[in-house]
């Protein structure tokens, strides 16, 4: 939600009405941003929701915290500048592959040794 409000006030600032995607370069960055993280966010849920049922609510947690916030960063980061992005890319999406390793493990413990 925090995302899209974003992209509300930069709609506001640079004068562009839906549906139009197309204008100032930081709008379409804001834009792009929340679409990016739009994007990723049923996968995150899925594996957030797999891994906490059959691996461990704690540990998987605080991978969905860490995720959060490396998303949060990636959309400041790209707002600002597209290269701002990189960092926190590669590190949220190294935590969806530390999910899914965590939601295969958990799966795998669970149907294999009952």
């Amino acid at each position: 939600a925090y995302f899209a409000v974003q992209v509300i006030h930069a709609r506001r600032k640079y004068k562009i009405s839906p549906p139009e995607t197309k204008g100032h370069p930081e709008f379409e960055r804001t834009f792009r941003a929340q679409a990016n993280c739009s994007e990723y966010f049923p996968i995150f849920i899925s594996l957030l929701w797999v891994a906490g049922i059959f691996f461990h609510q704690g540990v998987t947690a605080a991978c969905g915290l860490l995720y959060l916030y490396a998303r949060l960063r990636y959309f400041q980061g790209y707002a600002v500048a597209a290269q701002g992005r990189l960092g926190p890319l590669y590190a949220s999406a190294w935590l969806l592959w530390l999910l899914l390793g965590l939601a295969l493990a958990g799966l795998l413990a669970h149907f294999l040794w009952p």
